[in-house]
């Protein structure tokens, strides 16, 4: 392992820029770079050493962002895209397209590989202290085994290496590294992953957890305990999903009774729109009076150190002008000053516009407005530019929201979103609906725990809460009192309202006659809904059909946008036919 010098003193300044790379993968060594004899010396070194890794994953953003939604209904190609672009979204891809090539994944992985091998080198010579060592280990080995998780999503069976290897294109070498299933490298990533003893964020104060020029480094290494939800979601162990999953949404149930105590990762109101992100009107449900320079869409504007970003944001990297690699998001999404190669699909333009808002209560001077049919975060996920559909989520730091132009025509800023707390909220709900609690994963993502578990009086000791179920993990404390109540609570979900409730979305109806299945379905397009354009939407299709053995789950939504988006009728029928035999993965194509 051979890497670029970073001094210890600069290493946060410098934040994301890739300055790490194996010379296995590289050709030519630069004339700044050090033999591994002159590396792994301190901490410092190894922190150096995961900034290098992060630095070669955010290469990776671009190809994460459209194979999870341009592979699915929401993304679509614009008249600018290549034929690459069009393959993939018509899943269609030869050999010939770079997508069909998992060599950038392998790429950060085998560099993972190797700083684990040293790491493990520096803890056995006293170089780094056990703690210094659990975390560093802990942080890059999750963040591999992310990597093959994305890697099983898309190209079904692969290789599983662990090994540093002298030459990456072993990797491709069947004798050496027979292809596992999907299945089967579930298996292995859980068993690898539970092995690892360190599961918490790098603690406060340690180098890699401070906040340099605005950004609270924190946010940027990947949320080992979401990742072990995710392992046992697609696994089908829902309880222990669940556990996962419930320990991050209860990061914030610590020290004094705040805002932050009831609201973070819990989706809970606050007395700041801009905190808890809900969609709002200046006057009552009139849709002309829709607050669109703060509160839901500020999310993805905002700062990393401000405090609605914190609550709602588990993991997000940014892209700034000061760092390498650099944004490419405006190349793909924006009009102004990038390429514009995708859109919003018609499909999910309907999608939004299919929902219907709550309706507002009359009051002493404004009668009472019935809800209009659309889901307003539709409105504010994308916009018309120039009449042409954009995703905005990713260039608010770029364009400004009312006049359409770039804030700096030189500064391309934004962040690579990867996981908030709707997100988590959602795949809980998931886990906990299969695993028999429908009510709660209703709750969850419609009008809060409380509205779920209504009281039919003040006193709410019996209501507002799942306290006697007999998993821990499906255990949520909500009651609401009221001021006036008795016994007076505030315990502490109460503040917990549901996705569509903060969206000022009507609740989800449940069909009776199959309340698993028809709540499963209402969380997967609530997904789409609220975390479109996020890189979820691939996925989620993909394991509710394998879940559910129905290929049609995937077929019928590509079939419908590829229709919507004025490819033949031949090419979109042929795409289902194709995603009936469930041929869903890319080609294994090494190149």
């Amino acid at each position: 392992m051979k890497m670029f010098f970073i001094k210890p003193i600069t290493l946060m300044a410098i934040a994301m820029v890739s300055l790490a790379s194996c010379s296995k993968i590289l050709d030519v060594k630069p004339e700044d770079e050090l033999d591994e004899s002159d590396m792994y010396r301190t901490v410092y070194d190894a922190d150096a050493a995961v900034i290098g890794i992060y630095g070669k994953f955010v290469g990776l953003a671009e190809r994460y962002v459209l194979l999870n939604e341009l592979r699915a209904d929401m993304l679509d190609c614009t008249l600018n895209a290549d034929e690459n672009l069009r393959q993939l979204s018509s899943h269609t891809v030869t050999e010939g397209n770079p997508y069909a090539n998992p060599r950038p994944f392998y790429e950060v992985i085998i560099n993972c590989n190797d700083v684990l091998k040293h790491f493990k080198i520096m803890r056995d010579q006293n170089k780094l202290k056990d703690a210094e060592f659990q975390q560093r280990y802990a942080d890059v080995a999750f963040l591999c085994s992310f990597l093959y998780l994305q890697l099983g999503i898309h190209y079904g069976e692969v290789p599983y290496v662990t090994d540093a290897l002298e030459n990456i294109n072993d990797v491709n070498d069947a004798s050496k590294f027979p292809r596992l299933s999907f299945n089967t490298l579930i298996d292995s990533l859980i068993s690898f992953s539970t092995s690892v003893t360190y599961k918490d964020e790098y603690p406060t104060g340690t180098n890699l957890n401070v906040t340099v020029d605005g950004y609270p480094t924190n946010k940027w290494f990947i949320n080992k305990k979401v990742l072990l939800g995710d392992l046992y979601l697609w696994k089908g162990n829902y309880v222990e999903a669940a556990k996962w999953y419930r320990a991050v949404m209860e990061t914030g149930t610590v020290g004094t009774v705040n805002g932050s105590y009831y609201s973070m990762y819990k989706l809970g109101w606050d007395s700041n729109g801009d905190i808890d992100h809900y969609i709002t009107y200046s006057r009552g449900g009139d849709v002309s009076t829709l607050v669109t320079t703060s509160q839901w869409r500020i999310m993805f504007e905002q700062t990393m150190s401000s405090e609605g970003f914190r609550r709602e944001w588990v993991w997000a990297i940014p892209f700034d002008d000061n760092f390498k690699p650099e944004n490419p998001f405006v190349k793909l999404f924006s009009p102004i000053g990038g390429s514009y190669l995708v859109q919003p699909s018609q499909t999910a333009i309907d999608m939004w516009n299919n929902e219907q808002q709550k309706p507002s209560a009359a009051t002493n001077t404004v009668p009472a407005i019935p809800g209009a049919p659309y889901d307003a975060r539709g409105q504010l996920s994308w916009k018309f530019i120039n009449g042409q559909p954009v995703v905005m989520k990713y260039l608010y730091n770029y364009i400004n929201n009312s006049t359409n132009l770039p804030l700096n025509v030189l500064q391309k800023e934004s962040k690579w979103f990867l996981f908030r707390q709707t997100h988590l909220h959602l795949r809980f709900a998931e886990a906990a609906n299969r695993a028999g609690r429908s009510r709660l994963a209703w709750g969850l993502f419609n009008s809060g725990i409380g509205g779920a578990f209504p009281a039919p009086t003040s006193n709410v000791t019996e209501y507002q809460n799942t306290l006697k179920d007999p998993e821990p993990a499906f255990q949520f404390d909500a009651r609401n009192s009221g001021n006036s109540g008795v016994p007076y609570y505030r315990a502490d979900w109460y503040r917990n309202i549901g996705i569509r409730s903060r969206a000022n979305i009507v609740d989800y109806l449940v069909n009776s006659a199959d309340s698993i299945g028809s709540i499963e379905t209402g969380l997967i397009n609530e997904s789409a809904l609220e975390d479109g354009f996020e890189g979820t939407r691939w996925p989620d299709l993909l394991r509710v059909a394998m879940r559910r053995n129905d290929p049609s789950f995937i077929a019928d939504k590509v079939y419908n946008k590829l229709k919507n988006s004025g490819v033949s009728s031949g090419a979109a029928s042929e795409a289902r036919r194709k995603l009936m035999n469930k041929d869903w993965y890319l080609p294994f194509v090494w190149k």
